[in-house]
């Protein structure tokens, strides 16, 4: 039986869960922009990185909370996701990372319009320049056109208002008032997949600003992330520190000292770097040739290291693995790539219908999941609209 199915928001979650669900409902698409998924365009300027490679054992871990997308994870994962993209002729491809892909032909913009033009052949309406008001007194949503508010009328709701990263695309978490007015459990949204605030020393900050460092690992704790970063004039960012972020915004919340560790070459362990000084009475100025460090990496190692270990050789090849830094805070969440927080995973069901009213469901960045870049952040929103239009269609059966 073909049902009413009111969308809000017309990210990438919400565009999914049409997708999903059009061939065999009757949808409607609300956003208050002028256009559709603002956030997927910027996202795919360098490259829309759609999804990754990683298999389920490596896919899960990915995600925090522990145990929240399992279930739309097993049912949806990485393969799925793609043969999916396949069927509507957006072949992809495995990048040396593991990261995916969409074959040349297609970005970020085609696959909107690829998208848009699927969706309006099947009979989706877009009620663009609309909002989501908030909820009546019996918990059913709202809609401003205009000025002018109006109940809502569909069999089931499904919000992925997003979260407040990039807010000049609309995402700007402006949903979480008309929720916790309701009486939702609204967690503060946070940044993640973010830079950090450092307090470079004049050396560094004067000469190297906007350098990269490549093939470098960052731990914190128990973590450890190998990659890419940028040396910026407020700090760090880049793919090596990402994952890392959920540790250290817990730490900083909880006003603990937070100093991560740099390790320049990630891939020689403490013996093999020794070796290469050890017996030849190498001085500080062939530190850089004995290594292959470039100026930078030999900057930041006699910023962060005493003078005594700089001199000795053995300890200052013990240093370069584990250079410290200490992170002052996050940067703004308007510069994060995604956020964190927002609805509690506690209001919802495992198909992501609100335990208030099960015929509401949330979905994407409005709900307090995380994960690090990589195509992460997209095979979630598909695993979770996924699950969402399979708990429509089993109430219909």
């Amino acid at each position: 039986m073909r049902k009413t199915i009111m969308i809000y928001g017309a990210g990438a979650a919400g565009l999914l869960a049409a997708m999903k669900l059009c061939r065999d409902h009757e949808v409607i698409v609300v956003d208050k922009e002028r256009n559709i998924g603002q956030k997927l365009l910027i996202a795919g300027k360098g490259g829309l990185n759609i999804t990754n490679h990683a298999e389920i054992q490596d896919l899960l871990p990915k995600y925090i909370p522990e145990g929240f997308l399992d279930e739309s994870l097993r049912e949806n994962d990485t393969l799925a996701f793609r043969s999916w993209l396949e069927q509507n002729g957006i072949p992809t491809y495995t990048g040396s990372s593991g990261k995916v892909f969409p074959e040349k032909g297609n970005n970020s913009k085609s696959i909107l319009q690829n998208f848009k033009k699927k969706l309006q052949a099947a009979g989706v309406e877009f009620r663009m320049k609309s909002r989501f008001a908030g909820f009546n007194t019996e918990l059913k949503p709202q809609i401003e056109t205009k000025g002018v508010d109006e109940s809502a009328e569909a069999d089931y709701h499904i919000f992925a208002l997003g979260g407040a990263s990039w807010p000049q695309t609309g995402s700007d978490g402006s949903w979480l008032e008309q929720f916790r007015n309701a009486g939702f459990a609204i967690l503060p949204l946070e940044a993640s997949n973010c830079g950090v605030n450092i307090q470079w020393p004049e050396s560094i900050s004067r000469f190297h600003t906007g350098k990269p460092l490549k093939n470098i690992s960052i731990s914190f704790k128990d973590k450890s992330s190998k990659g890419e970063a940028v040396l910026t004039e407020t700090g760090l960012e880049g793919y090596a520190l990402y994952p890392l972020i959920p540790l250290i915004r817990e730490g900083l919340n909880k006003n603990e000292t937070v100093i991560i560790e740099l390790d320049l070459k990630p891939n020689s362990s403490v013996e093999q770097l020794k070796l290469k000084l050890s017996g030849k009475n190498i001085k500080p100025q062939k530190y850089a040739e004995a290594l292959n460090l470039n100026p930078l990496q030999m900057a930041l190692a006699k910023a962060l290291t005493s003078k005594e270990t700089y001199l000795n050789s053995l300890e200052f090849a013990a240093a370069i693995k584990k250079l410290p830094l200490k992170i002052e805070s996050l940067r703004p969440i308007e510069e994060a790539i995604s956020s964190v927080g927002g609805l509690a995973v506690t209001e919802l069901n495992s198909d992501f219908s609100l335990v208030r009213n099960p015929n509401l469901f949330a979905i994407g960045e409005m709900t307090n999941w995380d994960a690090p870049t990589g195509g992460f952040l997209l095979q979630a929103c598909y695993s979770m609209a996924c699950r969402v239009s399979r708990a429509i269609e089993e109430r219909n059966q």
